[in-house]
């Protein structure tokens, strides 16, 4: 398929960040061997779920004799449900492309490394300079995002990274106006953006072109890792845990904050933070991947921020990440969860009232500070940057309205995501709450009060008439009603013989 064809019609743009949950429904036996069914659920609608059959990831140890056992099987059930629960609630794991395969076949069946090569390799019949060096595997956790190490001919030993991705569900550009916004991202200089060398773009996809960093990521320096290595290998199960130091910790978060203040200055949507985005280049920190929010990709964080509704702007998105990066470069670590009840130890109080107003319970209920605010604080105020490249980044007037018009619809998507979430979760905790063992004896002493009541006012009741009857018969005083337009019947006369 050559690079500038438009996409296939229809084509349905998933958002990857919704978390799949899976349950066991069942067990089945095949032969010599226990079969396990397993419904699966993208994000909180039932309606959104099916059935998958079979496990190909490693399993609990296995039994040779006894294996076909009901209690064996209902035991290892259970264990296999446990393991399926780690996964799908790990961060990392849970996007991972092995596991979206296994548990999304239909949606995630297809080669993206294959595509990617396609779409690159019609892109360098037109641009013959460029060369493919290797492919570099699963650098990144996007699944339709693939990475090449690159060279041009005439200076071989010089290496860049070519990034090819897919459009996104928040992709709300106009095909026009995504392209000339593509191809503009080369001419924005900032001391902490890193450079783009060259950009490209069609109806479906975006090319771009950087050079290649021997020292990587921001996070690449927290968890000491090496760039070149796959994301699962470097990022999920890390040697040793260890924050940076107070003062790198200072620098790095307000030069983040600088380039955050000067985006939402030029409404320019970032919404994409996170420490694999940040390069290091030096003691520089310099932002990367400016083109996602233009290719409507759904941020690192979104599983997380979708939770609170006070969360519903780029800007405050781009801040409660900054959170999540000041917490990871301050523990070495991602938080267990968010919100965060309490803050471990950490260099500096200043630090923990950062990270209080960005991923606190408070902050999360109530929302997000701006950017300005951040850079006034204790942590960053007193930080000193020397630098003496000067931003630039012209955008035309109209692409300005059509960035202003995108971001609303993005925006209005989380919206709608954030009350559909809202509403799911009042309904199980009334659902939980209706079913909790309190609630049920509740229900059933009120359930026999109610039923002693009935009875007392039923006794009543047939005592009142039984009553009524006995004072009718004894008076006699009672008469049949009749009409006035009815004649009164004749009295008779009662003989009584003599005795």
């Amino acid at each position: 398929m050559a690079f500038m064809e438009k996409p296939p019609a229809g084509k349905v743009l998933l958002d990857d960040t919704v978390p799949l949950t899976a349950a066991i429904e069942a067990s089945q036996s095949l032969q010599s061997h226990t079969e396990y069914i397993i419904r699966v659920q993208r994000g909180i609608s039932a309606e959104n779920s099916w059935q998958i059959a079979g496990l190909s990831l490693p399993l609990p140890p296995k039994k040779l004799i006894g294996n076909m056992d009901r209690e064996f099987i209902a035991e290892r059930q259970k264990g296999l449900q446990n393991y399926l629960n780690v996964i799908t609630t790990n961060h990392i794991l849970s996007n991972c492309e092995l596991v979206k395969k296994f548990l999304d076949p239909n949606n995630y069946s297809a080669n993206y490394t294959e595509i990617a090569l396609q779409q690159v390799s019609m892109f360098f019949r037109s641009e013959p300079k460029w060369e493919v060096v290797e492919p570099l595997k699963d650098i990144g956790w996007r699944i339709r995002k693939k990475y090449f190490l690159m060279k041009i001919k005439n200076q071989p030993k010089e290496r860049l990274v070519l990034s090819w991705a897919d459009l996104g569900p928040d992709k709300f550009l106009s095909d026009k106006d995504f392209q000339c916004l593509i191809k503009l991202l080369p001419s924005c200089s900032h001391p902490y953006i890193y450079r783009v060398t060259f950009a490209t773009a069609n109806e479906s996809s975006a090319l771009l072109i950087r050079m290649f960093n021997e020292k990587g990521t921001l996070k690449d320096l927290i968890y000491k890792a090496k760039p070149k290595d796959p994301f699962l290998k470097k990022y999920c199960n890390p040697k040793k845990i260890q924050g940076l130091e107070l003062q790198q910790i200072k620098t790095y978060g307000r030069q983040i904050l600088e380039v955050l203040k000067f985006l939402h200055d030029k409404g320019f949507p970032y919404g994409h933070l996170h420490a694999s985005n940040v390069m290091l280049d030096g003691d520089t920190c310099r932002l990367l991947d400016l083109e996602n929010s233009l290719l409507g990709l759904p941020s690192f964080y979104r599983s997380y921020f979708s939770q609170f509704r006070k969360i519903n702007t780029l800007e405050s998105m781009d801040v409660h990440c900054f959170g999540h990066l000041l917490y990871e470069m301050t523990y070495g670590r991602p938080p267990d969860s968010v919100p965060v009840d309490s803050f471990p130890p950490a260099p500096s109080m200043a630090v923990v009232a950062v990270l209080e107003s960005t991923l606190s319970c408070e902050a999360c209920k109530n929302g997000m500070p701006a950017v300005s605010r951040l850079l006034q604080m204790p942590l960053f105020s007193d930080v000193l940057l020397t630098t003496s490249e000067k931003p630039q980044f012209k955008i035309p007037t109209k692409l300005k309205e059509a960035l202003r018009i995108a971001k609303e619809c993005i925006e209005k998507r989380l919206i709608e995501e954030q009350k559909q979430i809202h509403q799911h979760r009042r309904l199980t905790r009334a659902q939980s709450h209706h079913g909790s063992e309190e609630e049920r004896k509740k229900r059933k002493i009120l359930a026999r009060k109610k039923s002693k009541r009935s009875a007392i006012e039923n006794s009543e009741e047939h005592s009142a008439k039984y009553s009524n009857s006995n004072n009718s018969a004894g008076s006699g005083a009672s008469s049949p009603l009749t009409s006035p337009s009815s004649p009164t019947p004749p009295s008779t006369a009662v003989e009584h013989a003599p005795f």
